[in-house]
């Protein structure tokens, strides 16, 4: 590949900025311009649609101010009195012409007298007169909005004369000529169906909002004004649109635009110039320089540089590249040996080995170190140890800021510490890191991987732990109950055997519970996370949980009430691990539940999900973190009213819910107590719910739990 000159460069990168320079100026100044033409122009437009509708105003009052003078005639009366139709038309007729009006009517009563100019029906009349105000609007289909005022005539009772001027074409020529700019009067009708479907768009926003608005529109090119015409009693009755054609602002932009583009040409081209000769001088030693330099890069450095006869500072330059070339020509021996030796020895151990500089990077990564780190040793230099590493502290936060023995070995001369590590594949490693204390900047760490031990003593203490400390209150009830049995046997009563029968049950039960419980936890800790995939009705399920509660329940007379929808909808997965999750919530919430009190199960299906909780009325949630009551072995602050458990079952809960792809969550109830809500994805789309809740006591449905 031919490489570029550093002329060549220099002229392209002068050309180039001052290119973007220009250009973008003059884009900045075209918008900017283009901005300001625009609003410029929405402002005219806005402050003509703002004249225009004063226009109206004044033509409202002034057509009341006709219709009183009108009725205070002395003739008007006169005529109205003698019922003299014809000459009262005619004198209505005079007083239009030398007014200016669009039609004048005369009224008594329910009766018109005499009518000139726009005929307006009796019925329209009437309703204006029994408007509060005098002034009124008519609108009618295919015609454009009249308006009009009324005053009665003094001295005669029921009297009343009408003034009305159409918003017509005349109308809106005399607003254009005040304003300059072209008007149109349109009733509701006609702005939804006349004109661009821009223009019908900007004429509805000003007729929904009440408001005038403004806009540039494409279709037709041009700065649009549309304000609403309202009639005294608050109805829209049509609106004027004035409007201002955006040609003239178009081309100058345009025309703008071209100047900009010949001057930024011009002056690139007159820069490019200046800048080639002015390269071609500076260019050719440090092209030369250049070329030496990529040949003791290659690792010639025997060959000597020989200074140009020019430029000092060039000069300069291959003088210190000469000496850089000799002290580099003895470093090299120099490294090629002491690597030679490290590479035996660091490649040679079983250990990993990585070393870091005093902001903890890495600056080297032996090949064992990145075989147990599932890393390429060039990725991870330059890196921060603990994001390599990625340990894991037992409280969730790193123990890079406050437990990191790296640290700790700068001030102790060397620190021996056990970490767990998160590895790139994702698995968990449990390591033994031997830090040594730094030396000139470099700080060397040995790491021996110790997961399966580790491992294996955590498994073995966790077990024995929880089968000694769980197990020991229902084997102690059942041997009492099988003594007693075996004791009094021949003496005690029916009920009597009973009880201590169903006392059995219940330690077996809670046995039974414990056991599905760490074998489920011991299949989640193994990575054993798969689940059956069919249908399952959750009827079934919450009816299966209840009947294996039903014991723990009895015990401290506690009752279940069921209220889920009908039907619900099936979901797919497992239905033996959705029983277990129901269990582990139902008997949570009888363990914390005072006695004889109630314990809910409900639900909803919202969407393309269905959500169902079980919710009790006991102290409610402890004050922990929203994930930490989810996490395994986290069991309530307090006491709890029986035995304790291991803290797995919420755990279980969450862990079978998520491969489910569901969620969990829990929340405290208004009244007291604590609701645990699961929410899972519906196979299918969910059908119509036909009936509400069903409530269920003792003697519910098929869709209810039985009593606790």
């Amino acid at each position: 590949m031919r490489r570029v000159r550093l002329s060549t460069l220099l002229v392209s990168l002068n050309v180039v900025l001052l290119l973007l320079a220009v250009g973008g100026m003059a884009i900045v100044a075209v918008g900017l311009l283009r901005q300001l033409a625009d609003e410029q122009a929405l402002a005219r437009v806005s402050a003509a649609g703002t004249t225009a509708q004063q226009q109206i105003l004044s033509a409202e009052d002034l057509l009341l101010t006709q219709a009183q003078v009108l009725a205070e005639r002395p003739t008007l009366l006169r005529l109205m009195r003698a019922h003299d139709a014809r000459d009262l038309a005619s004198y209505l007729g005079q007083y239009q012409q030398t007014s200016q009006l669009g039609g004048c009517v005369a009224l008594l009563g329910d009766q018109e007298l005499a009518t000139s100019g726009v005929i307006l029906s009796l019925g329209s009349l009437h309703l204006a007169q029994a408007q509060a105000s005098p002034r009124f609007f008519v609108t009618q289909t295919g015609a454009p909005p009249i308006m009009g005022a009324w005053a009665g005539v003094p001295g005669e009772p029921g009297g009343a004369v009408v003034t009305t001027r159409p918003l017509d074409a005349t109308f809106a020529r005399g607003i254009e000529a005040q304003i300059n700019l072209s008007v149109d009067i349109l009733d509701p009708e006609a702005a939804r169906t006349s004109g661009s479907a821009d223009q019908v768009a900007l004429r509805l926003r000003a007729l929904a909002t009440g408001h005038l608005v403004t806009q540039r529109l494409s279709d037709p090119a041009a700065y649009v004004a549309v304000a609403p015409i309202r009639a005294p009693s608050g109805e829209t009755v049509g609106v004027i649109e004035t409007l201002l054609p955006a040609t003239g602002t178009s081309a100058s932009l345009r025309e703008l635009s071209v100047t900009l583009l010949v001057l930024a040409l011009m002056v690139s081209l007159v820069c490019a110039a200046v800048s080639f000769a002015i390269g071609r001088r500076l260019g050719w030693p440090l092209h030369r320089l250049a070329m030496v330099a990529a040949r003791i890069g290659r690792g010639d450095l025997e060959t000597p540089v020989i200074p140009p006869r020019t430029g000092a500072e060039v000069i300069l330059l291959a003088r210190t590249l000469d000496e850089m070339r000799a002290r580099l020509l003895a470093l090299t021996a120099d490294l090629r040996r002491q690597q030679a030796e490290a590479s035996a020895i660091l490649t040679g151990i079983v250990e990993g080995v990585f070393t870091v500089d005093s902001e903890r990077r890495i600056r080297y990564v032996n090949p064992q170190a990145a075989a147990l780190l599932g890393i390429e040793p060039r990725s991870a230099i330059g890196r921060f140890c603990g994001d390599v590493l990625n340990p894991q502290g037992r409280d969730g936060v790193r123990p890079c800021e406050d437990h990191c023995p790296i640290v700790h070995a700068r001030f102790q001369g060397g620190v021996r510490a056990t970490e767990q590590l998160r590895v790139a594949d994702g698995t968990r490693r449990t390591v033994v890191i031997t830090s040594a204390a730094p030396d000139q900047g470099q700080q060397v760490q040995v790491l021996r991987d110790e997961t399966e031990v580790e491992a294996t003593r955590r498994l073995r203490d966790t077990i024995l732990a929880n089968i000694s400390h769980e197990f020991k209150t229902p084997l102690a009830a059942q041997l009492a109950s099988i003594e007693l049995l075996l004791d009094r046997l021949p003496e005690l009563s029916l009920d009597d055997t009973g009880q201590l029968v169903l006392a059995q049950q219940r330690s077996t039960l809670r046995l039974s519970r414990l056991i599905d419980n760490l074998l489920e936890s011991v299949r989640i800790e193994s990575g054993r996370t798969d689940i059956r995939r069919q249908h399952v009705a959750l009827d079934e399920v919450v009816q299966d949980a209840m009947e294996l509660t039903h014991p723990l329940l009895a015990q401290r007379q506690q009752e279940a009430s069921v209220r889920l929808p009908y039907p619900l909808p099936p979901v797919t997965g497992d239905a033996t691990r959705l029983v277990q999750v129901f269990v582990n919530l139902l008997a949570n919430a009888s363990k914390f539940a005072p006695a004889g009190s109630t314990i809910g199960v409900g639900g909803e299906v919202t969407g393309e999900r269905v959500t169902l909780w079980v919710e009790d009325e006991g102290p409610g949630l402890p004050a922990l973190p929203d994930d930490a009551l989810f996490e395994p072995f986290v069991r309530a602050t307090g006491e709890e009213p029986e035995q304790g458990g291991m803290g797995l079952g919420l755990w279980i809960v969450k862990s079978i819910v998520d491969r489910h792809g569901g969620q969990v969550s829990s929340t405290r109830r208004p009244g007291g107590g604590a609701r645990v809500r699961v929410t899972l994805p519906l196979a299918h789309a969910p059908a119509a719910v036909v009936a509400g809740p069903a409530e269920s006591r003792a003697d519910g449905g098929a869709c209810d739990g039985a009593s606790g």
